[in-house]
């Protein structure tokens, strides 16, 4: 995993998982990395995750076509 970086984070699941599709019906292979604390569910955050390489494509996909 030491050649992903996180494009996007939130403290919703479901935005994260929005992203992580819309990356990938892009061709851009993503992941969902939960850093959620497991007892509370309370602190933390959802990131996605993508390749190094794709960095600046993913980040212009999600600051341009991704309205929440």
């Amino acid at each position: 995993m030491q050649n992903w970086i996180k494009v996007f984070e939130s403290n919703q699941q479901v935005r994260a998982e929005i992203v992580k599709g819309i990356l990938e019906e892009n061709e851009i292979p993503a992941v969902v990395l939960n850093k959620k604390e497991t007892v509370y569910h309370v602190f933390g955050t959802y990131e996605v995750l993508v390749n190094r390489d794709q960095l600046l494509q993913a980040t212009n996909l999600i600051q341009n076509e991704i309205k929440f």
